[in-house]
């Protein structure tokens, strides 16, 4: 994080057209990050933290070494018999429930969570984490908050008056410029919303994705995936970039740089040998834009995944998964194309 302040957008700069020395730099990055690695305390220009919960960055636009800003990834810890402060932000964020259970109060609405639990933070939500119980609760949250403050939705804070009021007339209703119908969505994803699918990556449980629209989150995609020990993911290539977090199991990652041909048009060329990636619960991985993965249980016990990325490379054009390869349990007929999220 930059001493000078938190770096909420960063920046891009060239003295050519061309950005591969840019992309290899970040190719360069180590892509795996355990408890270890804390880019963020929080304790510059944040607003969440009070006397004894806590918040720290693991993946964020101010890293030095910098992977991403489309996923930020930071967790929250709630002690027993504890809150956060309250605040606010235009942009949205996803907590996963990773240990105990409590609840938000959203725009004035209570919502309950417990583990494995997707808890959403609506569009400019003013909102506060509880834990009323007596066992530490623990969330690691996804957000894609770069993509709010590059379109200049930066209006955030804690609660409190406007600064000259008196310029402004009396108060409306916020809600009037947002979608139609979302206050009708769910805040809270639970296992009980969700269901186990095989698919050519392996056994997913797709928890947010454009399909559904039951949802009240437009800006993440999410997914857990459960590998038998001993067996492993599909092999697929995809443009947007990912993090995936090991809940449970152990064992490695192959990914391989997927380079752009640009002659009379685009073509994809796949390198020969891929990295490899250890992987052990409480690890983050990331795969960066246009790589193919493949992950493998090696460590004797099923190896179990949460996966999260920015839908906006869907609305992009880029809204397909390719699989060279299908998990070993898949029994698959036609093209082995399509999406887990």
């Amino acid at each position: 994080m930059s001493k000078k302040g938190r770096v909420f957008v960063r920046g891009l700069t060239s003295q050519t057209y061309g950005l591969g020395e840019f992309r290899q730099q970040q190719l360069a990055v180590e892509r795996v990050r355990d408890d270890s690695v804390v880019v963020d305390n929080a304790t510059l220009a944040h607003s969440g933290d009070s006397e004894k919960s806590r918040t720290w960055w693991r993946i964020g636009p101010g890293d030095e070494d910098f992977l991403t800003q489309t996923i930020q990834v930071h967790f929250v810890e709630l002690p027993p018999q504890s809150s956060n402060h309250g605040h606010g932000h235009q942009n949205e964020a996803a907590f996963y429930i990773l240990e105990g259970r409590g609840y938000e109060i959203h725009d004035d609405k209570r919502y309950d969570w417990a583990k494995d639990d997707l808890v959403f933070v609506h569009t400019d939500s003013v909102h506060r984490h509880f834990n009323p119980y007596d066992e530490k609760a623990l969330a690691l949250v996804v957000k894609a908050k770069c993509t709010w403050m590059f379109m200049g939705l930066i209006q955030q804070g804690r609660s409190g008056p406007i600064e000259r009021e008196e310029e402004f007339g009396p108060r409306e209703d916020w809600s009037r410029i947002w979608t139609p119908g979302v206050l009708d969505r769910k805040k809270v994803i639970g296992p009980s919303d969700t269901v186990w699918e095989d698919s050519p990556l392996g056994r997913v449980r797709v928890i947010t994705s454009p399909g559904r629209e039951d949802a009240r989150i437009f800006s993440v995609d999410a997914y857990e995936l459960d590998i038998p020990a001993g067996s492993r993911s599909g092999k697929y290539w995809k443009m947007a970039d990912e993090v995936l977090y090991i809940l449970d199991g152990g064992g490695y990652a192959l990914q391989w740089e997927v380079e752009a041909e640009i002659a009379e048009k685009y073509y994809a060329r796949v390198a020969l040998e891929p990295k490899r990636y250890e992987i052990t619960k409480g690890d983050t991985l990331y795969v960066p834009q246009n790589h193919i993965c493949q992950l493998f249980a090696a460590d004797g016990t099923p190896l179990r995944v949460f996966s999260a990325q920015n839908r906006v490379f869907k609305h992009l054009g880029y809204d397909n998964v390719h699989y060279l390869e299908p998990a070993p349990e898949y029994q698959a007929a036609g093209e082995l194309s399509g999406s887990p999220s």
